[in-house]
This record gives C-alpha cells, sequence and structure tokens, in this order.
C-alpha cells in the first residue's frame, strides 16, 4: 500500500466496520430507518476534514463533494453533521484507542508525558459569558510566559507521537500534579503498562509524586531542578520528541483552531485530531513508511 488519503480512510472504514464497532458495541440499532450516512463513513468523513486542514466545518461540507465525494457520495448538512459527530465522540475514542493498541511503537515500555493549553477565548466577556465556562479556566504557560484563558490538554505518547492517553481539565482548578494523578487512576486505559518509564518535565516534581509514581509501578525520568545539587541524566531529545508531537497536533491538525463553543463540541473536536493523528501513525506503520509521523501525503 501507498501512503494516500483513499487508501487511508478504506483501511480506517474497513477497520471500524469489522472490528472497532462490533468489538465496542457501538452499532445502531431499534425502530426507525438507517442513517445515510453511516457512523463509520461519519468517523472517515471526521478525519479526512482534520487531515485536509478545514477547522470550520461549513467550509469542510462546502468542499467534501470534491475533495472525498467519490469515496463517500452522501454528505450531511452541516448541523446534523455538528450533532452527529459529537454523539460519536465516544466511537472515535473507542477508535483511538484500538489503533494506538495495534501500532508496533505502542509495544516500547516508554511513553512521553507533557500538557499544552487549549485556548477557547481571547477577551474577559468570552471567559464571563462562554459556555465553556467552568470547564475553562485561566492558566499559565511557562513556555512562552504568557498567560490564556482555555482548558489544559495532557498527552501521553509513545516516541512516534501515537497518543496512548489523554485528559482535559481547568487549570485553574487542577495543576500538573494533579491532573496526572487524576489521568493516570480515573481512567486506567491512560496508564502506561507496569514497568514502563515515564519521561516528563520538571513540574512532576516532589517526593509525594515520585512515590505515586513508584506505586503505580512506574519509573518516572524528570529533568532535575536547580535546587537540585543530586544531578538526573535526561534525555533532552526525547523532550524536543514530544515538543514536536504536540507542534503536529497544533499547527498541521489545528488543535487550536477548534472553534468550539460547547464542552462537548470542545472534547469532540479535540478527539477528532487526537484520532487522526493516531491513525496517520497506525496507517504509516502499516506500509511500512520510514517516518511514523509525517503527514505530508494526507494533507492534499
Amino acid at each position: 500500500m501507498d501512503a494516500d488519503l483513499d487508501i487511508l480512510l478504506i483501511a480506517l472504514y474497513v477497520e471500524l466496520e469489522d472490528r472497532i464497532i462490533p468489538a465496542h458495541g457501538t452499532r445502531r440499532r431499534g425502530p426507525g430507518r438507517p442513517p445515510t450516512v453511516t457512523d463509520a463513513e461519519l468517523v472517515c468523513l471526521a478525519v479526512a476534514q482534520v487531515l485536509l486542514r478545514y477547522n470550520d466545518e461549513h467550509h469542510w461540507l462546502r468542499a467534501a463533494a470534491s475533495r472525498v465525494g467519490h469515496l463517500f457520495p452522501r454528505i450531511l448538512r452541516q448541523s446534523e453533521y455538528n450533532e452527529r459527530l459529537k454523539n460519536a465522540a465516544p466511537l472515535m475514542e473507542a477508535a483511538l484507542r484500538w489503533l494506538a493498541e495495534r501500532t508496533p511503537g505502542s509495544a516500547e515500555p516508554l511513553r512521553l508525558m507533557d500538557g499544552t493549553p487549549i485556548g477557547c477565548g481571547q477577551s474577559k466577556t468570552t471567559a464571563q459569558r462562554s459556555n465553556l465556562f467552568g470547564w475553562a479556566g485561566y492558566g499559565y504557560e511557562s513556555a512562552h510566559s504568557r498567560y490564556y484563558w482555555g482548558a489544559k490538554l495532557l498527552l501521553i505518547t509513545t516516541p512516534d507521537g501515537t497518543v496512548t492517553g489523554f485528559s482535559l481539565a481547568n487549570p485553574k482548578l487542577m495543576g500538573e500534579r494533579e491532573q496526572t494523578r487524576q489521568t493516570l487512576t480515573s481512567q486506567p486505559t491512560n496508564r502506561p503498562a507496569a514497568g514502563s518509564t515515564v519521561v516528563t518535565d520538571k513540574g512532576l516534581s516532589g517526593q509525594g509524586t515520585e512515590e505515586f509514581f513508584t506505586d503505580l509501578d512506574l519509573q518516572l525520568i524528570r529533568p532535575a531542578r536547580r535546587d537540585e545539587k543530586t544531578p538526573r541524566p535526561f534525555p533532552n531529545w526525547l523532550r524536543q520528541r514530544v515538543e514536536a508531537i504536540i507542534w503536529t497536533l497544533k499547527n498541521q491538525l489545528g488543535l487550536e483552531h477548534h472553534n468550539a463553543r460547547v464542552p462537548a463540541g470542545l472534547w469532540t473536536r479535540i478527539i477528532q485530531r487526537l484520532l487522526a493523528l493516531n491513525a496517520v501513525i497506525w496507517h504509516n506503520w502499516t506500509i511500512g513508511a520510514p517516518t511514523k509521523r509525517s503527514l505530508t501525503a494526507y494533507d492534499h
């Protein structure tokens, strides 16, 4: 197989119809006419939207017929597309985890962990009146020395970029340490296998955090703080790797241009982009592509 968008979408559609949807019991049942666009087609359309860099659903649905109409001749209206996409968020989450488990890189006992802000507004009026109030809050991004209003996305990935764990939190209500604890304990599917090594930044320093990772049978590797006298060897190239993964999500997959106005929409759009990344890496592994995180063959 070649690195081609059509082939990726066909492979993902087959995986959804034959394995993911039956395994998770998300196939539609009950009375009434079946939908003209199936859930598998809907998820593939959502992945194609992200890979082709259409951040706005309105522009995407106008262009979808010419871009992928030869694969999906039935295109939904915008209101129906938005509503069904929100309802399909559990299926997309199941799909991205399914693909992660079947990507060879996830078998490695090494994980990269880092958080990144997801901006949800720029003005004080937005922060006061937005439907995301309570879900989003004010946080500080030390990497760019700036405050933002939004949510904090915590990612756990393999070195090749496959997302194996994630969570979203209000940065004003939950700090990095607390979000990490919640991510690894409240949803076991986010937790790396026992004996794994987790590479993160110095924000997780502290005796309590070290003991928490030890109790989970995980080895924490982080850089030393300035006030620590004991040296801590740290692989800086792995920190650069996770930053490159976040850059891919933000600059190529439009993570910061989600246009979400309600909590369900924000969660859905984040899941949509994580699924697109995992689908590309899974497909690149399948076809033996040299660079597993390369999106070049799929964005046109």
